[in-house]
């Protein structure tokens, strides 16, 4: 009896607590309303779509009134090739930038920091980050003008070395070169600000006990600054399997055309002709929530593993 007096007592000023923060801080919890009602509008109704893949939609019957026919509009995402391709392309494209959004970052910040003169180092840290800030829209501009056949910029270099002009965004195995160096040129710099907070938390004495014994800079960054750094990039690996299934919508669609469909097609590009251009409503909702499955679940893996192997946790 005294135990469970005991345990209302301490349980009573917790809600008391909780009720007095609650009313202390009420103008925080107005100034996140907006944001909650926004997220209820536009990413929790619309998943009530979702019933879609699971019929034979048409719009002028609605949800209630279109046919049922399972798990059919998903068996045919891999009875069709241009459903397994799709997917094969989103994962080979996203795959790559994975790894080099992951490597060139890693080497940037290991040059960037060997950089002594301060006014130099931020200089050429504005410009690698400035691309990040661009659009897809304005950067797939500059871009069609660069490697243009006629009269591009890198087509007439190539042309002034003697060889012949690379259709980079008609050609399907070029078109996937392009789009993965085109990437990583875009956010390497950003990307690389963690890994230079990484660096610029690893203790000095480390570098000045090394010194003492006799290494050189490369012994240094090979036994202390890359060590110091693998707990952050297995983070960011780990994590980054969760958006293998992101190519990147943005980039494709300001880039693509129907010459590299075979090669250059991705699942978020495939879903958006099939749904919105083509009528195919119930395919493409199963094409979009196939993906969305298989995402949620990489995810949950990446957090786990990330757990795991470096410690890292958000709750």
């Amino acid at each position: 009896m005294a135990q469970i007096k005991s345990e209302t007592l301490v349980q009573v000023p917790k809600k008391k607590k909780q009720a007095w923060n609650m009313k202390r801080n009420w103008p925080l919890h107005v100034l996140v309303l907006p944001a909650i009602i926004f997220a209820i509008i536009f990413n929790y109704i619309p998943l009530a779509g979702i019933v879609m893949a699971f019929q034979d939609f048409k719009p002028w019957e609605g949800f209630l009134g279109s046919q049922w026919v399972g798990f059919d509009n998903f068996i045919r995402i891999f009875e069709f090739q241009e459903g397994r391709q799709v997917i094969w392309n989103t994962l080979v494209i996203s795959t790559f930038k994975i790894i080099f959004q992951l490597v060139v970052p890693i080497m940037f910040a290991l040059l960037l920091n060997e950089v002594r003169i301060m006014a130099y180092k931020r200089s050429i840290q504005t410009l690698v980050y400035l691309p990040h800030f661009l659009s897809w829209v304005i950067l797939g501009g500059i871009l069609l003008d660069l490697l243009s056949v006629d009269g591009g910029l890198v087509n007439q270099f190539i042309g002034f070395l003697g060889m012949d002009p690379i259709f980079f965004l008609g050609d399907s195995d070029w078109f996937r070169v392009t789009v993965i160096a085109s990437d990583v040129w875009k956010d390497f710099g950003f990307s690389a600000i963690i890994f230079l907070a990484a660096l610029a938390g690893i203790n000095p004495s480390l570098y000045e006990a090394a010194i003492v014994d006799g290494a050189n800079r490369f012994q240094q960054v090979l036994y202390i600054t890359l060590p110091s750094l693998l707990p952050i990039t297995i983070v960011v690996a780990t994590l980054a399997l969760g958006n293998i299934l992101n190519a990147g919508f943005d980039q494709i669609f300001n880039l693509y055309n129907p010459l590299v469909y075979d090669k250059g097609d991705i699942i978020d590009t495939y879903v958006y002709r099939q749904g919105l251009l083509g009528g195919n409503f119930s395919y493409a909702t199963a094409v979009g929530a196939f993906k969305s499955v298989i995402a949620f679940i990489l995810i949950v893996t990446g957090y786990r593993l990330a757990y795991k192997y470096a410690n890292y946790r958000i709750f």
